[in-house]
């Protein structure tokens, strides 16, 4: 069995010798900050051949991302735990833990924790789509260290690169 380095310099997915199947074990994956929510990334256009982005999200009270706009892929959430309120056009709905939430392309959404605990949740799109978004903005986490607020400077860099990732804000 062989291992493959991934981005983000976290532990990295062993590639099995049966054929092109990714695994990464428990507590791993690249992981990244993205203001204060952590990112931890399993399947992504690189490992899935374009195909899937899947990551592991834990989200604190109060966070998540503006309504924004994803034309060109599909999104979906299970929460895992805690309590998420989404926007849906211009309706809102909360989701807790065990939840699914499916977000077809073009559907202007946002999330936000709404709970007083840290939400647990996967997110994923199709086909593949924003992970180098999150890496280029983001930064990488560290183990045993909260993440810090957006920066004025990655908060500029938000709106400067959606265009440039294919994601359109819409406050």
């Amino acid at each position: 069995m062989t291992t493959t380095a991934q981005p983000g310099g976290s532990a990295p997915a062993v590639n099995h010798p049966e054929g092109a199947v990714v695994h990464y074990p428990a507590g791993t994956g690249p992981s990244y900050w993205f203001g204060d929510a952590i990112y931890t990334f399993k399947a992504t256009a690189e490992n899935t051949g374009g195909n899937l982005t899947l990551a592991e999200a834990t989200v604190p009270p109060g966070g998540g991302p503006p309504p924004h706009i994803h034309p060109h892929a599909d999104e979906a959430f299970w929460i895992l735990g805690g309590q998420l309120e989404f926007l849906n056009g211009e309706k809102t709905f909360v989701a807790g833990t065990g939840d699914f939430v499916f977000v077809p392309r073009g559907t202007r959404h946002r999330f936000r924790n709404v709970g007083l605990q840290t939400a647990h949740m996967l997110f994923m799109f199709t086909p593949a789509y924003l992970e180098k978004f999150f890496m280029e903005i983001g930064e990488e986490a560290r183990a045993g260290e909260a993440p810090p607020a957006l920066t004025p400077q990655q908060k500029q860099m938000i709106v400067e690169l959606a265009p440039k990732h294919g994601l359109t804000l819409a406050p």
